[in-house]
């Protein structure tokens, strides 16, 4: 039996079919504009021109690579600049960065079109793919901790770089920060087309909508998608086995 919360969510006005579809086609019609503009903007994003990129090295799990090695032999390479906190565990690094990063489980999509994803990690080699093992991510992992600062180019981790090589020279083409790193969020779009959207804090909702309590990405005071992993009751915050099982279901 579900529970009954102690605060029940407002509703949406209760209308006849015909009016609903009529409000329905109304809101499609922005829908259809908004993907048009979107189009367009891609289709820019695919005139910018591009920049080449320095010799710069990151590190892997063979060592310290060139570059053109994280492209894994394909010709484009999505790589997002992970933060790290040195020396605090899994639990306290950036839950910013596991959400962003966290729904790139099926690469599939991208390499059929020549495009390999990896993360380049603010921390350690060593320390910081322990967290991307934990993870259980798909994708390849490397420290761009000791890397020539051209590959950032002043920038702060938590970005997205978009690449494209031409035999072994580096080619940088598109970046974007802030909400921009929303492209990697599907559950956030997700979320968009239900009643209730995000539920954060921020968004233009009716009043009595249902809000986050605390922090958006964690739960807990873990990032969320650390709750489903394995081993999550025995890492290093001590956390109860029966705790997590609540809070993965």
């Amino acid at each position: 039996m579900t529970p009954t919360p102690a605060h029940r969510p407002a509703l949406p006005p209760v209308v006849d079919r015909e009016t609903w579809l009529r409000e329905r086609e109304a809101l499609l019609a922005r829908e259809k504009a908004h993907t048009r503009e979107g189009d367009a903007i891609a289709a820019a994003r695919r005139r910018l021109p591009m920049t080449p990129v320095p010799e710069v090295t990151v590190e892997g799990p063979g060592g310290t690579v060139p570059l053109v090695e994280a492209f894994e032999g394909r010709r484009m390479l999505i790589a997002y600049f992970h933060m790290w906190h040195d020396g605090e565990p899994f639990e306290d690094q950036c839950e910013g960065c596991t959400f962003s990063t966290c729904h790139m489980q099926t690469l599939d999509y991208l390499h059929a079109r020549d495009v390999t994803y990896a993360v380049f990690g603010q921390g350690a080699y060593d320390e910081s793919s322990a967290f991307a093992q934990f993870m259980g991510y798909p994708f390849p992992w490397y420290s761009a901790r000791d890397s020539d600062p051209a590959l950032l180019d002043g920038r702060d981790f938590g970005f997205i770089a978009c690449y494209l090589r031409d035999g072994d020279q580096v080619y940088e083409t598109y970046w974007t920060t802030d909400r921009g790193v929303e492209a990697l969020m599907t559950s956030y779009y997700a979320l968009d087309l239900t009643v209730y959207g995000r539920q954060e804090h921020w968004e233009d909702s009716p009043v009595g909508w249902p809000r986050v309590e605390g922090h958006p990405w964690r739960l807990d005071g873990r990032p969320v998608a650390q709750w489903s992993r394995p081993g999550v009751a025995t890492s290093r915050s001590g956390v109860v086995a029966a705790k997590a099982s609540c809070c993965a279901t």
